[in-house]
């Protein structure tokens, strides 16, 4: 196994971050990373949740994280805490591709959305290389 592996798994093992279990069922908010460059998960990346405040249009932070192995954080809100408003996830790239040698054109990301359903469930991906980025609801 290389050494760049086993700093990855190493890295995966130390991480301490506040996204909960893949199999909380009460999440209904969750992100997946994909490094579509070297076609696997975007483990270990830096996160932050953000809901907008109506009445002074500044970000409230409701809680940071880091993605897991499979890339993803799914517990970043409870069902108490998730009501309607503007929400935004800040992604940190720099770190992401610093962490393994690499630059990036984007030093994060920020994905602004809105949610009118607090009920439903919303999964909000990231695609991600160097030199770009995508995004959609997913399910």
């Amino acid at each position: 196994m290389s050494a760049h592996r086993l700093q990855r798994v190493q890295n995966h093992v130390l991480a301490s971050n506040t996204c909960r279990k893949m199999s909380d069922p009460g999440s209904p908010l969750t992100t997946h990373i994909l490094n579509t460059a070297m076609g696997v998960p975007g483990s270990q990346m830096t996160l932050q949740l953000f809901k907008q405040d109506s009445s002074t249009s500044g970000w409230n932070m409701i809680t940071t994280g880091k993605t897991n192995s499979d890339g993803r954080c799914p517990g970043l809100i409870t069902k108490e805490l998730f009501t309607s408003g503007i929400y935004k996830l800040h992604f940190d790239t720099a770190q992401y591709w610093g962490s393994m040698g690499e630059t990036s054109f984007y030093p994060y990301v920020e994905i602004a959305f809105t949610i009118n359903n607090p009920g439903e469930k919303y999964h909000v991906p990231l695609l991600l290389s160097r030199y770009s980025y995508s995004t959609y609801r997913g399910s």
